[in-house]
């Protein structure tokens, strides 16, 4: 297997793709004029503009121009700054935890008319995220696993909880996302030693949950960014457990590589792209049209598929079978990242990370 198979490759080639988009000025949206759809970049984009965007076009009519966009901060700032000029870059884009949150916070995107999306009642209101005062700006698109991954050649029974991190048996051969706002950590020790992750809601609670994550560190040789090199040295068994995701993890496998991946006890750690719309966005119709789209199970279902994302909406509303939402997700109740404590306590979880755990 190649990095052609990586998240790096579903996800992080916005960092090359979304810089000319970036790089761009915004440009008002004319009548008539397709729907400019933000993606996060790569084999990602590919898929949509294959799979999704034809079939939606057949449906409504509307022509969409895909825009490939950064998965952190950056297509945040470009939002903002559009917005200094009443523009928006992109008339409805996916947008990641953290940024989506601290954007919600400076207001800079729409309240979205849900009454023009009967779909939205296929989503469970945990893909849904309300401003204060109930008005919604935030619809679930896509969704992630993150899990336990092991190499079986040489871990032949993988473990089966999260606990295995601490495990002395396993002493520098672990290799963990390298953030705290990626590898959610904090939520997974939280999960696993605190009864769930309600005392991340202080920074006396973080500081207790750090000195149990400090624990993990002499298990770990390599805590990564780059996943294409975690991904080749778990495949190899040169580091044979860590974090990865499910679905990339499920590929590897398909392609003959003696990857397991493994839903812990806790649950995987479950990311999602949500869809948001700039503030000064100004194709509502269309909008609406295309997020009730993405909202349908047989959208979902196709994503899941081809794309190998876990649905947002009610798995049961689906025609996947069996074997197929377990390909891309679990009954396991999931660990949800506590998108808000980043934005909250953000310098002091980053200072702790870089002292404490990998810095």
């Amino acid at each position: 297997m190649t990095n052609a198979f990586t998240r790096r490759r579903f996800l992080g080639t916005a960092a090359a793709t979304g810089a000319a988009t970036l790089a761009a000025p915004s440009i008002l949206r004319a009548q008539g004029a397709p729907l400019r759809v933000g993606t996060y970049g790569g084999f990602f984009e590919d898929s949509f503009k294959a799979h999704i965007f034809p079939g939606f076009t057949e449906e409504t009519g509307i022509e969409v121009e895909s825009i490939a966009v950064p998965t952190g901060e950056t297509w945040l700032v470009q939002i903002k700054n559009a917005a200094r000029s009443k523009t928006a870059p992109a008339d409805v884009s996916l947008m990641a935890g953290t940024p989506r949150r601290e954007g919600a916070k400076q207001k800079v995107f729409k309240t979205i008319d849900e009454s023009q999306i009967p779909n939205l009642a296929n989503l469970t209101d945990s893909f849904k995220d309300r401003y204060d005062d109930g008005g919604l700006y935030g619809v679930g698109g896509v969704s992630w696993f993150i899990t336990l991954c092991t190499n079986s050649d040489v871990i032949p029974e993988a473990p089966t909880s999260w606990k295995a991190l601490w495990d002395e048996q396993y002493q520098d051969q672990i290799g963990l996302l390298g953030l705290a706002t990626n590898s959610f950590l904090l939520e997974v020790t939280a999960t696993t030693f605190f009864n769930g992750t309600e005392i991340l809601s202080t920074k006396e609670g973080i500081e207790e949950v750090f000195a149990k994550l400090e624990g993990v560190v002499p298990n770990v040789r390599l805590w990564y960014k780059d996943e294409g090199s975690f991904q080749q040295a778990l495949q190899q068994g040169e580091i044979p457990m860590g974090q990865y995701y499910h679905d990339v993890a499920g590929l590897a496998a398909a392609e003959g590589f003696p990857v397991v991946s493994t839903f812990p006890e806790e649950g995987g750690i479950l990311d999602s792209g949500y869809w948001v719309v700039p503030e000064f966005a100004e194709a509502d119709d269309e909008i609406a049209a295309f997020i009730n789209y993405m909202s349908k199970p047989e959208t979902q279902a196709t994503l899941a598929r081809k794309v190998g994302t876990s649905p947002v909406v009610k798995p049961e509303l689906t025609d996947l079978s069996p074997e197929e939402l377990a390909a891309v997700s679990s009954d396991i109740t999931p660990i949800i990242p506590r998108y808000e404590m980043y934005g909250e306590h953000g310098d002091f979880i980053s200072d702790r990370w870089n002292q404490l755990i990998a810095g």
